[in-house]
């Protein structure tokens, strides 16, 4: 097996540039390729888009390298993708150091509120959860909610849900087995403070500098202003850096975790998660909740040449409008991936016309495109899926791992915009290619 790693940033606006793969063929042990038999499947996991300081990436990369190798024993194990997906996802809600499940950001009310969803390619089927409070891991309420739906009709003929929030969503959670966890335990309450804090004094000086403003034009009406405007710059410049102040060291900038899996059956599965945004309206759902928004994933069919999963991240408003994970799975049909990602970063997200009005768009995502090789195998029992991985992120920074069910270990990544391009209006984006063996079991 070989796992490939690809590294190739580009500006926005970026150069038509081909795709650009590198291969590394990781060195195994007699031992090691014993104790993988004869797994196989592949995970790529991200920790959010936004900003990731350098003091904390090391517990970043660790906690993507664990979610990798949560997913990859359930491959193991031989779940099929939805399950090994699920379990990535744990893993990163449980993570302090992730804006999701137990990490999760807290609203204006000082109450935790997460977002969830999964998809599974096979089936087309969608389980999601919003503004749900007391789940510490609302990718499980998802997933269940999908599960369930897969038996059939409730009693009366009634269309079982595929998407509950708030309330209804905790306690169908509960009914179905799914505990409940004191939302005390899933936050720090002096982060809230901090940063609620820190808003309203940003507040205060956002409305000095309207309230001065509108004085100075209405005085300009009749007289020269009396306030010259390096002043009105002054209660400007306060308002920027405080807003900026408020989520510093990262905190509140990075949102909803994700992974995508593909399985020895060549499956797809995408899942995201995520706490919302910090200080966000009570109440108010995100991406990760919605259809196409959050994530996508669909096996190959007539139509498809390709199975394709993703997993956004981002401004959760932004990702809703240009129902981003659909834009790019569809992408992923054309050719050339790294273009085709590239394009649709570029046409469907940051010159979208549904986001004409905004000057900063942000957003990531991870994508996968897998498909039986077509290349010669030296045996017609052996099987073989090529799978193209990618992500991309107009943010200043996304963390990401990623692990084949034959690998030793995860690979993890913290890609940055290049020098000099400006969040928001500039695009990142790198990749690789792996091809999955699977050789079948001979008995003695």
């Amino acid at each position: 097996m070989e796992t490939p790693l690809n590294c190739a940033e580009e500006q926005q606006p970026p150069p038509a540039l081909p795709a650009s793969w590198s291969t590394v063929t990781p060195q195994e042990s007699p031992a090691d390729r014993n104790d993988k038999g004869n797994a196989v499947g592949f995970v790529l996991v991200h920790a959010g888009a936004g900003y990731h300081s350098e003091s904390k990436a090391k517990e970043y990369k660790h906690v993507c390298k664990r979610a990798c190798q949560r997913a990859v024993d359930r491959l193991k194990a031989g779940a099929l993708a939805v399950d090994a997906v699920t379990a990535a996802l744990v893993e990163l809600e449980d993570s302090p150091f992730t804006n999701a499940g137990m990490g999760s950001n807290l609203n204006l009310s000082g109450e935790i509120e997460c977002d969830a969803s999964i998809m599974d390619g096979k089936s087309l089927r969608y389980g999601a959860v919003g503004a749900v409070s007391g789940i510490n891991n609302p990718v499980l309420v998802a997933n269940r909610l999908l599960s369930e739906a897969q038996k059939g009709k409730l009693s009366a003929g009634r269309i079982p849900p595929c998407f509950l929030v708030g309330r209804g969503a905790h306690d169908w959670a509960v009914n179905h087995g799914i505990p409940p966890c004191p939302s005390e335990k899933m936050f720090s309450l002096s982060a809230y403070k901090r940063n609620k804090h820190k808003m309203e004094l940003a507040e205060k000086v956002d409305t000095g500098f309207n309230h001065h403003s509108k004085k100075r034009r209405q005085a300009s009406e009749t007289v020269s202003s009396s306030l010259p405007t390096p002043y009105f710059s002054t209660w400007s410049d306060q308002a920027a850096l405080l807003l900026d102040t408020m989520l510093e060291n990262g905190s509140g900038l990075l949102d909803t975790v994700g992974a995508i899996v593909v399985d020895r059956e060549g499956n797809v599965a995408a899942a995201v998660s995520s706490g919302g945004l910090a200080m966000k309206h009570p109440g108010r759902v995100g991406q990760a909740a919605h259809h196409g928004c959050g994530c996508w994933a669909e096996n190959t069919s007539t139509l498809n040449p390709y199975s394709t999963a993703v997993s956004t991240s981002g401004c959760g408003e932004h990702l809703i409008r240009t129902m981003l994970a659909r834009e790019c799975s569809s992408a992923m049909q054309c050719e050339d991936a790294h273009q085709a990602l590239l394009e649709a970063m570029q046409n469907k997200f940051i010159s979208s016309p549904f986001l004409a009005s905004e000057d900063c768009v942000l957003g990531g995502v991870i994508v996968l495109r897998c498909c039986r090789c077509s290349d010669a195998q030296p045996s017609p029992d052996i099987q073989a899926i090529l799978v193209e991985f990618l992500w991309s992120h107009t943010t200043e920074s996304m963390c990401v791992g990623y692990m084949s069910a034959q690998d030793g270990k995860a690979k993890t990544h913290i890609s940055r915009l290049p020098p000099g391009a400006v969040a928001g209006q500039s695009l990142a984006i790198e990749g690789g290619v792996c091809r999955l063996v699977n050789t079948p079991t001979t008995v003695d």
